[in-house]
């Protein structure tokens, strides 16, 4: 008879379970108990060691008023104010859209402990449904205000059949040691198209975490980019699937980090039906002494031949001490796929810069200038002309050390 161990449970541990329990969470709270937080061991968690980064866990959040600033202003955007889980619905929504708010999250069961613990922890679902081809931008301004505080909240995103949207979710909120943790559900209709940005901004002292669940249509088209700026600590879970024929996902993003952070981007798109398409494109970059990962798995299902799936990582390293990692993974149960991933991490080129430098640009100009055309790629497939402008800028602060 083989007996195991019990698992140590630290402070961050023991104050998760004991808010589960006050929420009657009773199931995810032993759960929690009897598997603690997810370590190296635990693959999907493999370069996030949450046992060993989530050293604390400050008290829920309570419902309270804004006090920062929004983090991002787009000029023409309709923004949606969502401060510590609660959304405010009480301004005019454009012709064809509509907002309104449920109990409880938004996400699907999975085993994953983010999941569980916004699941359970969330009392909140801003629903929002588009049902036009609409040009405005839809922001949805998500902050934790007020002192250092467990903040978890959902977002029920529709796109009806032949809608068109663009929909930006930023984090962010006071410079606290909040922990965050965001929940998005999108659905995206047959044959509609949908721009969905996260943009996480929230403050250095920040530990910040975000699950996007992506369901595609019929003949749909998804165009997804997730950017890592703010907190010390983050991790974006995304979860796509494939439901319809002819369904397309450009998946993007970018974990832009400097010292003292670590980001981890973990991605899984599963083709479920026949003749669908994707193409998940995630860059990084490092400096000082930081960390990155990103974690990419295409699953094609038995059943989805004619699938066209390529996954390719890049990342690019500022300084000796940064470390960046990649583990992208195909795993195909079909016969007539076209299916590839790579991965490539180095340095600034230095035939580039000798280059540039030669006709006497500085170095530092001359880095900056190399660093933009490597994430521009990302960026520039965004149609609205504000809001590139305005995520521009948010690259630009960040190559500037702000």
């Amino acid at each position: 008879m083989i007996v195991h161990a019990p698992v140590r449970i630290g402070p961050a541990e023991q104050a998760l379970i004991g808010q589960l329990g006050a929420r009657g969470a009773t199931a995810a709270a032993e759960r929690l108990q009897a598997i603690g937080l997810p370590t190296r061991k635990v693959e999907s968690y493999h370069y996030t060691d949450l046992k060993m980064l989530l050293r604390a866990v400050p008290e829920l959040a309570v419902t309270m008023p804004a006090i920062s600033e929004p983090a991002l202003r787009i000029e023409g955007a309709h923004r949606i104010p969502m401060v510590n889980g609660k959304a405010d619905i009480s301004g005019a929504m454009p012709p064809g859209m509509t907002a309104t708010t449920a109990k409880g999250s938004s996400l699907t069961e999975r085993d994953d402990v983010l999941v569980r613990l916004n699941s359970a922890l969330a009392t909140e679902t801003l629903k929002v449904e588009i049902r036009s081809r609409a040009t405005q931008v839809v922001h949805i301004d998500r902050r934790s205000e007020g002192g250092a505080a467990h903040v978890n909240d959902s977002v029920h995103l529709f796109v009806a059949d032949g809608s068109k949207a663009t929909v930006i979710e930023t984090f962010s909120g006071t410079d606290e040691a909040h922990v965050s943790n965001h929940a998005s559900y999108v659905a995206v209709g047959k044959g509609a198209e949908l721009t969905h940005i996260l943009l996480d901004l929230s403050a250095a002292a920040a530990t910040s975490f975000a699950t996007a669940e992506y369901h595609l249509g019929a003949e749909a088209k998804l165009r997804t980019i997730a950017i890592h700026v703010g907190p010390g600590l983050s991790r974006f879970n995304l979860f796509a699937r494939h439901e319809g024929e002819g369904a397309h996902g450009d998946f993007t993003g970018l974990n832009l980090v400097t010292e003292g952070q670590h980001s981890d981007i973990t991605l899984e798109v599963t083709h479920a039906v026949r003749r669908c398409s994707s193409k998940p494109l995630f860059k990084q970059i490092a400096r000082g002494r930081s960390t990155a990962a990103f974690q990419g798995k295409i699953v094609v299902a038995r059943d989805a031949q004619k699938t066209d799936a390529k996954l390719m990582m890049q990342g690019l390293m500022l300084s000796d001490e940064a470390q960046i990692y990649s583990k992208p993974e195909l795993e195909i149960f079909a016969d007539d796929v076209v299916c590839g991933h790579g991965s490539t991490t180095g340095a600034l080129d230095e035939e580039s810069m000798f280059y540039l430098m030669s006709r006497g640009i500085p170095q530092a100009q001359a880095e900056s200038m190399l660093v933009r055309g490597f994430i521009e790629e990302v960026l520039d497939p965004i149609e609205d002309e504000e809001l590139h402008l305005a995520l521009e800028g948010v690259v630009e602060r960040w190559l500037g050390g702000n």
